[in-house]
C-alpha cells in the first residue's frame, strides 16, 4: 500500500516546485559570481531572491520535521540530505531521486532499472556538484594573494580534475574556503565514481549471467 502520511503528501506537492526553485536560487548565486560588471541593482536583486529562496528552504525543512513527528536532533540526524541542503542550498539539485520518485508517482509509468537510476543520478550529480563547485572555488579564491584559480574556467577545470579523482595540481585552491570546498568535492567524487563503477560492473555481471543462462547446454 502506498505511504499516504502527511509527510509523503507534503513531499509530492512540493518536491518539482522546489527544485525548480533550487534551480532560480543557482542561476541568481552564479550571475552574482560571474557577471561582475552587472548593476549594483542587478545584483542586489539577485541577493534577494538567494535569501528568499532560502528562508523557502528553511521553511519547508521545517514543515517536514513537523510532519515527520520526531525530536528535531533525530531528525537531523536522520535525514541528513535535507539538512546538508538547508545549510548549503547550492546542493538542493541533488535531490533528484525524491523528484524523479514524485514524477513517476504522477505518471504512473514504470520507473528505470536499479542501475540506470543510480548511474543517471551520479552523472547528473557529478555536473551539479562539478558547477556548484566551480562557482564558489571561484568566488572564494579571485583576488586571493598567489592564487592558481583566477579565471571561471581555471574552476571548472579544477572542479572536473577534482571529482575525476585525478588532481592534476596545476590550479589549487589556497584560501581557506577554497581548501574546505576541495575537501567536500574530494568526498563527494569518490562516492559517486565508485557509485558509477559499482552499478556499471552490476549491469555487466548481471548482462553475462543471463547470456549464459540462455545458451543451450552443450552436447
Amino acid at each position: 500500500m502506498d505511504d499516504d502520511s502527511p509527510a509523503t503528501r507534503w513531499e509530492q506537492r512540493t518536491e518539482i516546485p522546489l527544485f525548480l526553485a533550487s534551480l532560480v536560487f543557482t542561476a541568481a548565486y552564479a550571475t552574482r559570481v560571474l557577471a561582475m560588471s552587472l548593476a549594483s541593482g542587478w545584483q542586489n536583486l539577485c541577493l534577494f531572491v538567494m535569501y528568499a529562496l532560502w528562508l523557502v528552504f528553511v521553511a519547508d525543512y521545517l514543515v517536514r520535521w513537523r510532519l515527520g513527528g520526531q525530536r528535531f536532533l533525530r531528525f537531523v540526524t536522520t535525514h541528513v540530505l535535507h539538512t546538508v541542503v538547508v545549510v548549503l542550498p547550492l546542493l538542493r539539485p541533488l535531490r533528484i531521486v525524491p523528484l524523479y520518485d514524485v514524477i513517476q508517482r504522477r505518471q504512473g509509468e514504470p520507473r528505470l532499472s536499479l542501475y540506470a537510476r543510480v548511474m543517471a543520478y551520479a552523472s547528473l550529480s557529478t555536473v551539479l556538484l562539478g558547477f556548484s563547485g566551480a562557482l564558489a572555488v571561484f568566488q572564494q579564491e579571485r583576488g586571493a594573494p598567489g592564487a592558481t584559480i583566477r579565471t571561471f574556467g581555471d574552476a571548472v577545470w579544477w572542479a572536473a580534475s577534482t571529482l575525476s579523482t585525478v588532481g592534476y595540481g596545476d590550479v589549487t585552491p589556497v584560501t581557506t574556503g577554497g581548501r574546505t570546498i576541495a575537501i567536500g568535492l574530494m568526498a563527494c567524487g569518490l562516492g559517486l565514481l565508485g557509485a558509477v563503477t559499482g552499478s556499471f560492473s552490476s549491469w555487466l555481471m548481471q548482462i553475462f549471467t543471463r547470456e549464459g543462462d540462455e545458451k543451450p547446454p552443450g552436447r
